[in-house]
């Protein structure tokens, strides 16, 4: 991107408060989560004296069924959520725009070939497939993120595909094949930068989705397993007292809420901000 375009961006995307909103949640979970060894609190440390605590002074969101402090335990279930989001999506992202570069810039039997195999993944449920392809698997946290990534590229593939097919016939591509250049450059260095828009939208997006697929795993005892903590498995171990110890599971679920409504908010205020047709 120029800094034209970037300063041009900004500005728009500065001037959406719902996208600032998102930005500022985003930056926050982030900063917590990375900030959650500073606390100096054993997430996994066991205190029966103390178990299912309300929130309070000593804890403020409360303690579970074996006196372990949730808030401890959230900010290290936002380092789990966050690194399977960004993981997950920069696997997708990788295969997407890969796949969709060759099948737009190439065209012709590549195009067909690589858009039936798109067709093809696109035919299963991924949250299914997924289901099925962690039955083989031992639950694991490297596990959950990569088959996330490689049943979620279909979607940047098609996007891309659709910015190449746009961008290849145009005079700085044909230029560029005058001058000598390689496929490779041509893809890279001047077609791929103008295409990226759509994709950084996606990805963003993506780790929304990203996130709310692990937690469900999580809930369902096929993800991240006890004792690490993650909002999925803490959601889980709540239900069983929800009657009397409603934060167990009220505070993980505004988290997971929180943090995916952050991410759809930015994602959405990109995708104005980089939409020619929106005026100021």
């Amino acid at each position: 991107m120029s800094n034209f375009f970037r300063e041009v961006l900004w500005q728009r995307l500065r001037r959406n408060r719902m996208a600032m909103t998102g930005a500022a949640i985003v930056l926050a979970m982030f900063i917590l989560a990375i900030l959650a060894p500073a606390i100096g609190r054993d997430p996994g440390a066991i205190d029966i004296a103390h178990r299912l605590q309300p929130p309070g002074l000593a804890y403020p969101l409360g303690t579970d069924d074996l006196g372990r402090d949730v808030l401890v335990r959230i900010l290290y279930g936002a380092r789990i959520s966050l690194l399977v989001g960004f993981v997950a999506v920069g696997i997708a992202t990788f295969i997407g725009v890969l796949l969709g570069a060759m099948a737009g810039y190439y065209g012709r039997w590549i195009d067909a070939l690589i858009m039936r195999f798109v067709d093809i993944m696109l035919c299963f449920p991924t949250f299914f497939l997924i289901l099925a392809v962690i039955a083989f698997l031992k639950p694991s946290i490297w596990n959950i993120m990569i088959i996330i990534g490689l049943t979620s590229w279909m979607g940047v593939a098609r996007l891309v595909r659709a910015e190449f097919l746009s961008l290849r016939e145009r005079d700085f591509v044909l230029a560029a094949r005058a001058i000598g250049a390689k496929d490779a450059r041509i893809i890279f260095r001047h077609i791929l930068p103008n295409a990226i828009s759509p994709v950084l939208v996606s990805a963003t997006l993506g780790v929304a989705g990203a996130i709310l697929t692990e937690s469900a795993l999580s809930f369902l005892g096929i993800g991240v397993q006890p004792p690490t903590p993650s909002w999925g498995n803490m959601l889980i171990s709540g239900k069983q007292t929800l009657g009397t110890a409603w934060w167990l599971s009220v505070f993980p679920g505004m988290a997971i809420l929180i943090t995916v409504l952050g991410y759809n908010l930015l994602g959405e205020g990109l995708r104005d901000a980089m939409d020619p047709r929106i005026k100021d």
